[in-house]
């Protein structure tokens, strides 16, 4: 089941591969092939989130930055992505814990 509206819906940091439905082009070198490929994407975004965060901090605290605002947009857009990529862990680790549990 999809819903339209929300499908390009993306929480703040997450990079989504392209649709597989959206046309014969959407098949290309950057998509991810498998789970580990997206999952090694999105932690290599996140990586590069947090330090972008920090070089434009340490520039504000130096005084090389002028606009502030985009300092604090950085810092949050990468507290976000990384208070989901927690909450991902979680959910992943409480799903192998049930999996585990399950009486065979």
């Amino acid at each position: 089941m999809q819903i339209p509206a929300l499908q390009n819906v993306a929480a703040p940091g997450l990079v989504l591969p392209p649709n597989p439905n959206a046309g014969a082009g959407a098949g290309s070198a950057a998509s991810p092939s498998s789970f580990s490929d997206l999952l090694m994407q999105q932690v290599s975004h996140l990586n590069d989130l947090q330090l972008n965060a920090q070089d434009q901090s340490q520039a504000l605290a130096t005084g090389q930055a002028s606009d502030v605002s985009a300092v604090v947009t950085a810092v949050e857009q990468a507290s976000l992505a990384m208070q989901l990529a927690v909450q991902v862990r979680n959910k992943a680790t409480d799903a192998y814990q049930e999996i585990m549990r399950m009486q065979i």
